[in-house]
Order: structure tokens, then sequence, then C-alpha cells
């Protein structure tokens, strides 16, 4: 988890200074108190008359430590279910084999050899 949440540090502040941010004085959005809600709220709000980049400047300047653990955590669990699911499958994949060569085993089996050449060059006989 620790790697993740500095892999969401750096990428938010990559982000941060990758956004073309305007003047502070033509920003003109409110102040960010002391109150985490209401500035979640605030946020959702511009994210909601679709200022995406200015509502997450908002939010990543006043709260880039909470957000890059909750990043962090969001992105390890994502990880591992995805590498769970990933060894699952390669582990059902090395030791099942497909459907279609154990009907063909099968097939091997149940004829006899001697049969199965009779059957694949008919002018022999």
């Amino acid at each position: 988890m620790l790697r993740s949440t500095f892999l969401v540090f750096i990428a938010g502040w990559i982000a941060w200074f990758w956004i073309d941010k305007p003047d502070a004085r033509q920003f003109r959005m409110p102040e960010t108190g002391d109150n985490m809600l209401d500035n979640f709220q605030t946020a959702f709000d511009m994210l909601k008359a679709g200022y995406v980049d200015m509502s997450f400047v908002y939010l990543w300047n006043a709260h880039y430590l909470v957000l890059s653990l909750l990043g962090g955590a969001l992105l390890a669990v994502v990880y591992g279910a995805l590498a769970d699911h990933l060894g699952r499958w390669r582990m059902r994949r090395h030791f099942l084999p497909p459907a279609r060569q154990q009907t063909r085993e099968a097939d091997n089996i149940q004829h006899d050899p001697a049969e199965k050449k009779a059957e694949q060059d008919p002018a022999s006989e």
C-alpha cells in the first residue's frame, strides 16, 4: 500500500502541475477550510458545473495527503484483486487442460491404434 500511495502522490502532483491553472485573481475559488466534508462538497459542486480540472486543483491543493492515502489504498486493493484473478487464471490454465484436448485424448484412448491406422489409410487394406 505504501508503494501505491507514493505512486498516487507523485501522479497527483504531476497532474496538478500539468493542469493549466488560471491566475489566482481569476480563479475566485472558495477558501479551503478545516471542514473536509464541506471542501469535498464544494469540489463535487464544481464537478457538476463541469469544472473537472478546477475541482481537482481545489481538492488536491487542500488535501493531497488524504487523497494520496485514499487513492493508494484503492490502487492497492484493485492491484491485489487483479493480481489474484490473473494468478488463479494462470493456475487453471496450467493445471486444467482445455476441454477440446480432453475430448481428443478420450477419443484416442477408446480407439485401438490398429483401428485408427486403418481409418486413416483405407488403401492399405
